[in-house]
């Protein structure tokens, strides 16, 4: 006997995972949707320093909510770094 297919259902998946990946699912069962990456795009600053640490921001897409900070902190301190520098070269 086949399983039955649901209309949306992805080759090689259960009709469980089927509907458990449809948007809204998770709200639908009463569980907090799992996060999702913004996709935003960064434009280069031809800056190194701050191009690297603005693309560190994209490491928040694949963690936890609750380790964001970490990254968010990461990038702060580096680009305050970057601006002090820069004053410091003014002298």
């Amino acid at each position: 006997m086949s399983e039955p297919v649901w209309d949306g259902q992805a080759e090689g998946t259960t009709v469980a995972e089927a509907i458990a990946e449809r948007p809204g699912a998770d709200e639908a069962a009463g569980r907090a949707p799992e996060p999702a990456p913004l996709g935003v795009a960064v434009q280069a600053t031809g800056h190194p320093e701050v191009d690297a640490l603005l693309t560190r921001l994209g490491d928040a897409d694949i963690l936890p909510t609750g380790d964001h900070i970490e990254v968010y902190e990461d990038v702060h301190r580096g680009l305050r770094d970057a601006l002090t520098a820069l004053d410091d070269n003014r002298s």
